[in-house]
């Protein structure tokens, strides 16, 4: 079951942005020709806190995507005690251009996982955790059942943390993401990553509209929902203001903006990096259109500072 999402309204244009210099896409350059700046500089600040979590991911046999993904803020996030847990394994059916994940035939299924994620959001004592997964297209769910199953137990064993799951899009199937709706998290979260023009080239199998779809049924069911975008793959100005647009057209509380950053020289080519002011401009104009929280930083990633998103939520 797929559905079709409604026309958007479009909108004229009536903010003025301070940053007058369109982005040239075609002034894309090579990996290894772009010089990364200060600002993307990563302290990994690790502590007792940062052992700890290894230690129990490694004894509970759990994925994050924190390691599987490469992401620039595990010293900081592990320091505090947080992580971002990856379920259904850590092989992904999707072989989007931007992403560090494995692709292949996944190899992994195992119902006591939901069991032992509880068991460590229970042990890390968290007030907020986040769930995500590879794309598992070989599943006749998507993979829905182990989404829903982890929110419940959690719920279940720590009642206390309240659930952002990040999904994939399940091929757009509403039944597959009401089975992870129906367990009742707080945040769904599912990533437009770029622009609608560069969705072919860099996600490959998912579809601008799709995930848009994703999100606007979510809504519908009264969820608080959120997304997230990656800038630098060759997008221009205005196509962020407008994809901002488009989620605010369907009602999306959350949105995260951050730097493109390349795992290796093969993945899909940087094009350049945003200066922190640009950063600060694009999180002022996604507030102006009604964003009720937005992280927007060069080093943002879809569940950075999650845990402190989630109290604003009640304001």
């Amino acid at each position: 079951m797929f559905l079709k999402l409604s026309p958007f309204k479009k909108q004229k244009q009536t903010e003025k942005t301070t940053l007058a210099k369109k982005i040239d896409p075609a002034n894309s350059q090579a990996n290894t020709r772009l010089r990364r700046p200060d600002w993307l500089k990563i302290k990994l600040g690790v502590n007792n806190n940062f052992s700890d979590v290894r230690h129990l991911i490694n004894r509970q046999k759990l994925h994050t995507v924190c390691e599987s993904a490469r992401c620039p803020n595990i010293g900081e996030c592990w320091s505090r005690r947080t992580a971002t847990f990856m379920i259904l394994g850590n092989i992904c059916t999707r072989s989007c251009r931007f992403c560090n994940i494995t692709v292949g035939k996944p190899t992994e299924y195992d119902l006591q996982e939901p069991r032992r994620v509880a068991e460590a959001v229970k042990e890390l004592d968290l007030r907020h955790a986040v769930i995500t997964s590879v794309a598992r297209d070989d599943l006749s769910d998507g993979g829905a059942f182990i989404f829903a199953e982890t929110v419940r137990l959690i719920h279940e064993r720590h009642p206390k943390c309240s659930v952002e799951v990040l999904i994939p899009d399940f091929k757009g199937d509403l039944n597959d993401l009401d089975t992870v709706l129906n367990a009742r998290p707080q945040i769904l979260n599912h990533n437009l990553e770029t622009v609608e023009r560069l969705q072919k080239e860099v996600r490959v199998q998912a579809r601008y509209d799709r995930s848009l779809s994703i999100l606007e049924h979510a809504k519908e069911r009264r969820f608080v929902t959120k997304s997230g975008i990656m800038v630098g793959l060759g997008e221009t100005w205005d196509e962020i203001i407008q994809l901002f647009k488009d989620l605010r057209a369907i009602q999306c509380d959350i949105l995260t903006i951050g730097q493109y950053l390349p795992p290796t020289k093969q993945h899909y080519p940087l094009d350049r990096y945003y200066t922190p002011q640009e950063f600060e401009e694009l999180r002022r104009i996604a507030i102006e259109l009604g964003f009720k929280h937005v992280e927007s930083g060069p080093l943002v990633r879809s569940s950075y500072h999650a845990d402190e998103q989630a109290p604003l939520l009640n304001d």
